[in-house]
């Protein structure tokens, strides 16, 4: 697997390294939580606590590696490739667009929003950086957070940051990445995890009778934690991947949502990161089901959803590059 060191060594060159601490077994595990979401083996949010996710995300990489479980040799790669565990980050300009303190919390004001944004710069961040406003406060401290404007800088976990101002609403990714469109995704309700598989190849394999093929096993290549829906919403089964769209606008349906069945009666609530579909949408071919990304990151995994498969945005925006429509998607 190709390690993603360039965007590391970018973010020290420009903004900075940084000596501040979490103390050394937090910033070793906030290390070991990068190393793991650079591999697309997502941690959850990166707080150097390493939980459940955590330790799912460090079995599944060495799944993929094709070794047996061993989490010191990951801490080890860890600490060799994560140069530095924080840099100073410059909240950008562009965060302007991005941010609205009045947002209101109400579905019929939000729907005559032009967009669900970040309700603080702080907030954004956060997200940006894969981690939650209290690591934030923890690492900067209450003068440094308090009115975090464009401009402002703070020390955040040294991680590719989530681009939102790549995202373009609307843009749909297709199926003619045939390659992307053949692997494989498996929603593990009960380890809570979205998994994305390489298609096998097919191998000759010579023996006295002659040529035979030997198929090879699926590949994992990816795994982010999820939070599935609520049991009596979950559609076990085969299904397919039917569509992926960034900055979606979700139909709020109340009726929907609390009984399983449309009505007549609902709201068009606009994109943006605060949207309860988060920043992009991966159809499946049941209707009304889908993976999407979220508006409360640090719930992940804990509260359940009313059908759907949540991610946090900064790993439901890595889909296109994984998936594309077309690709086997099993719920189990």
């Amino acid at each position: 697997m190709k390690f993603c060191l360039f965007p590391l060594l970018f973010l020290v060159q420009w903004l900075g390294a940084t000596e501040a601490t979490l103390g050394p077994e937090r910033d070793a595990a906030v290390r070991l939580q990068i190393y793991l979401d650079e591999n697309l083996f997502g941690p959850g949010f990166i707080d150097g606590k390493p939980g459940t996710f955590t330790q799912r995300a460090v079995a599944s990489y060495n799944r993929a590696k094709g070794r047996e479980e061993d989490d010191q040799l990951v801490q080890m790669e860890a600490d060799e490739h994560v140069d530095s565990t924080y840099v100073t980050a410059i909240v950008p300009p562009s965060a302007k667009r991005f941010v609205n303190g009045s947002l209101s919390y109400k579905r019929e004001e939000q729907a005559r929003a032009k967009a669900l944004s970040y309700r603080s710069y702080f907030e954004y961040m956060a997200e940006r950086y894969h981690t939650s406003e209290s690591v934030l406060y923890e690492l900067n401290g209450k003068k440094k957070t308090w009115g975090v404007s464009p401009g402002r800088s703070l020390i955040v976990p040294n991680v590719e940051p989530f681009r939102i101002e790549e995202i373009q609403a609307g843009r749909m990714h297709t199926g003619e990445d045939s390659d992307l469109a053949q692997r494989k995704v498996i929603i593990d309700i009960a380890e809570r995890q979205v998994q994305f598989y390489e298609a096998p190849q097919q191998l000759l394999v010579s023996n006295n009778e002659g040529a035979a093929e030997e198929e090879v096993p699926w590949r994992l290549i990816a795994s982010f934690p999820t939070t599935p829906g609520q049991d009596r919403y979950i559609h076990r089964g085969t299904w397919r991947l039917k569509n992926t769209i960034e900055w979606p606008v979700w139909r709020y349906d109340k009726q929907m949502l609390e009984k399983g069945k449309r009505s007549d009666e609902a709201l068009n609530i606009p994109g943006g990161p605060n949207n309860p579909v988060g920043v992009l949408w991966a159809g499946l071919s049941k209707s009304g089901i889908g993976i999407h990304g979220t508006d409360s990151p640090r719930t992940i995994g804990r509260a359940r959803s009313s059908g759907c498969y949540r991610l946090a945005n900064w790993d439901a925006i890595r889909i296109p590059q994984l998936v594309r429509p077309g690709a086997t998607v099993i719920v189990r």
